[in-house]
């Protein structure tokens, strides 16, 4: 079996410093808390940028003072949103793409967001996975129902997305697939077989299939914009905190962590 890939998402878009204190928002803030991750078993960081109020942003220049500031503390994969908030335009969500980062997201179709819609136009997407490749960017294809795993290998099928893929199965949100064991072998089980997947678990759901992931050959996806809590009604002091028990449980299963430069090639990064 592969060495464990530990992605920690640190900030996201929606958490709040009222939900979560221990919120990292500014660019050093957010290069503090992806050293800590890295020291604690991550190869990986999953960031979304906010200004300083903590407002969500995809301000290409505020992209480039996170990537600076991670690089200059560890040897992490940086990895970007193109997701952004919800009611942000295309046009703002794929801002980061042009800094040529290692990674970014590319999300498979639109999805009910709680009292939201994130919405994703099939020619808007042909638009970022375009950038992407023009850009040299690895894509981390997101999957918040089976319809866009079906929409996924559609497109690898037609050359829209080169192989072999990485996918993120984000399972929780509410208007996406449900939180469950079911549900990740289902998506599991459609997957094309040269590619890798990570598991994102939303809340409650971050810790059992995180685990289950580890059993059955896939990567992990951890942290703040999943999940704030370490246990029911007892805050996560960090994103860290998160990673290390991830980073834990895999050692104790006999599964050994993948150091970044690890991870590059296993997912044939530049």
């Amino acid at each position: 079996m592969q060495k464990l890939i530990i992605t920690a998402a640190l900030t996201g878009a929606e958490v709040t410093r009222e939900q979560q204190p221990a919120l990292p928002v500014t660019p050093e803030e957010i290069a503090i808390a992806a050293e800590e991750c890295a020291k604690a078993g991550a190869a990986m960081v999953h960031v979304h940028a906010r200004l300083p109020d903590g407002t969500p942003t995809q301000d290409k220049a505020v992209y480039r003072q996170i990537i600076d500031a991670v690089r200059a503390r560890c040897n992490v994969i940086v990895q970007v949103s193109t997701g952004g908030a919800v009611g942000m335009s295309p046009q703002e969500r794929l801002a980061p793409v042009m800094l040529k980062p290692e990674m970014a997201t590319l999300s498979m179709g639109s999805v009910n967001f709680g009292g939201d819609v994130f919405v994703n136009h099939p020619a808007e997407m042909e638009v970022f996975a375009a950038a992407m490749r023009e850009h040299g960017v690895k894509p981390e294809l997101e999957i918040f129902d089976s319809g866009m795993l079906t929409t996924a290998i559609r497109w690898l099928k037609k050359g829209l997305i080169n192989g072999p893929a990485h996918f993120d199965l984000v399972l929780g949100i509410p208007g996406g697939m449900a939180g469950t064991p079911e549900a990740l072998m289902y998506l599991k089980s459609q997957l094309p077989a040269d590619a890798s997947w990570t598991v994102a678990g939303i809340g409650a759901a971050q810790l059992p299939l995180g685990t289950l992931a580890i059993v059955l050959g896939g990567h992990v996806r951890v942290g703040f914009e999943d999940n704030v809590y370490y246990r029911k009604g007892e805050l996560a002091s960090s994103n860290a905190q998160l990673v290390a028990r991830m980073a834990r449980i895999s050692r104790e299963l006999g599964r050994e962590l993948a150091t970044p430069d690890e991870a590059r090639q296993m997912l044939g990064l530049r």
